[in-house]
């Protein structure tokens, strides 16, 4: 069984936002109120640029030249 907590050392992190945990209290996964995403919008979206990134940090890298090549064709 899952508890739900609603703060991270005994502290409000931030409105709106509450953890699951596992039997150990260990966090692991989060709720976020979708109401209180517009405040943080930016902040919401650095977080899942970072989790793009780190998701795609052992894809294929692809020189810059490559691409700039790949384009022109493509738009000839």
């Amino acid at each position: 069984m899952l508890n739900i907590a609603y703060s991270c050392s005994n502290r409000i992190i931030m409105k709106g936002i509450s953890y699951i945990t596992d039997r150990e209290n260990q966090k692991t996964a989060v709720i976020i109120d979708i109401k209180a995403l517009s405040k943080y919008s930016e902040d919401v979206q650095d977080l899942l640029d970072g989790l793009i990134a780190e998701s795609r940090k052992d894809d294929e890298k692809i020189p810059l030249s490559a691409v700039i090549k790949r384009l022109k064709r493509a738009w000839k």
